[in-house]
Order: C-alpha cells, then sequence, then structure tokens
C-alpha cells in the first residue's frame, strides 16, 4: 500500500497570498507555538459545496464523506495540449470505465507542465466543454476531482472578467446537479492509474461554501 499526496501546499502564491501569524516561542520559555491561518475556503486544494454556486443551498459541512472519499477511476489526460478545450470525446477515449457512484479524478498532470505559483499554470491550461461537463455527470459519479482549472473562465477572474454563470460549465453542470468538486488536485502524476482509492474530506467549517482539504490516494488498498 502506497499513499500518494495530492495536495497543493498552502503558503505565498501568484493567486493567494495566506497570511500564517505565529504567536509563542518555546526557546524563549512559552509553553505553546500557536499558528494562526487566514486564508480563502477556495483556495489551493479544497472541496466546493453548492453553495458556493446555488443559492439556498447546501454549505460545506453537509457535504458527507462518502461522497468524497471512497473509489476513484482515473481519466489519463497527460496527452491534452496547453490552451485547448478538452471535448466530451477526449474523455470518453481515455474513460477506463466503472461503476456508478465513483469519485472522478481529471489527470492532466498540469502541474509538472506549469508551476502552479505562476500566473501560466492558470492562464494556459485546457478546460473542459460544457459537452465534457454534461459526458462525466452521465456517469453518476459521487464527486470530480481536478488538477487543472477546470472551467475556462477561472482565468477571466485573474482580471476581475465576469462572465454568466452558465460558462462556467463544471459548477453550472456538475455541482448544480450535486456532483461535488474537488478542485486544485496536484502531483497526479504519481498515480499509477487506472484506479485509486481518493480520500478528499474537507475541513468541517459551519456556514462555508467551500473548505481546504489535505487530498490523497491510497495506492493498492486491498
Amino acid at each position: 500500500m502506497k499513499i500518494v499526496d495530492l495536495s497543493m501546499p498552502i503558503g505565498p502564491q501568484f493567486r493567494w497570498n495566506p497570511e500564517l501569524t505565529v504567536t509563542g516561542d518555546k526557546s524563549a520559555g512559552d509553553q505553546f507555538r500557536v499558528s494562526k491561518l487566514t486564508t480563502t475556503c477556495h483556495g489551493f486544494s479544497h472541496v466546493d459545496a453548492q453553495a458556493h454556486f446555488i443559492e439556498n443551498s447546501p454549505t460545506i459541512e453537509h457535504t458527507p464523506l462518502d461522497r468524497v472519499v471512497g473509489p476513484c477511476r482515473i481519466f489519463d489526460l497527460s496527452a491534452a495540449p496547453a490552451n485547448q478545450e478538452i471535448s466530451a470525446e477526449t474523455l470518453a477515449a481515455v474513460d477506463p470505465g466503472g461503476a456508478e457512484g465513483e469519485i472522478l479524478l481529471l489527470a492532466t498532470h498540469w502541474d509538472t507542465k506549469r508551476d502552479y505559483q505562476t500566473r501560466e499554470f492558470w492562464t494556459e491550461a485546457p478546460w473542459l466543454s460544457r459537452a465534457a461537463a454534461e459526458y462525466l455527470l452521465v456517469q453518476k459519479p459521487t464527486a470530480v476531482a481536478v488538477d487543472f482549472p477546470q472551467d475556462y473562465p477561472i482565468r477571466l477572474l485573474l482580471d476581475g472578467i465576469r462572465v454568466p454563470d452558465e460558462d462556467h460549465v463544471t459548477h453550472d453542470v456538475l455541482l448544480r446537479a450535486g456532483v461535488t468538486l474537488i478542485e486544485y488536485v496536484v502531483n497526479t502524476a504519481a498515480l499509477k492509474g487506472p484506479r485509486t482509492f481518493l480520500s478528499a474530506a474537507p475541513l468541517k467549517v459551519i456556514n462555508a461554501d467551500g473548505a481546504p482539504a489535505r487530498i490523497f490516494a491510497i495506492e493498492g488498498l486491498g
């Protein structure tokens, strides 16, 4: 059995600048060293609740763990070119097949091609077409995990450009239908595929629309 860490480290980078403050110094005789973290619930590796995108819908503490922890099938999209749309046909060609109720992981290995601490990671990534999101929905997964900024408008947010909700296709198609989104996974190139066991349990933050998660895969389980 091997555990593969798929989590993006939380620290200063291009898109987010979390603030970590530390009080207490053991070398000075303080009893404890205590850190305080201030950051967004939608940065780094995290899980979206429906409330992130849909009015009057469940917040993150209501996400059942069996939706984000369980058997996972891996779509090997490592050949996906930069700055091009990923179609439903592309997904179908690399879909290893599996049962309903699984987690689907879209693995482009994007963090091996662009540094996630740079603007290019966000602006030069491939993205999913609406038909691709609909293809994933037909598979009836509990969650879809991605290792790239999967909706084209995500790059536009960097410059404050807002587009209609329906252009955020995975949010509009999948999250709206109750499929949980697990975003900004990294290190997918370390997975042997086509199947693994994935854990993406979010922090249980009351009334939040998302939460950070320590995401990992257990290879060779059972």
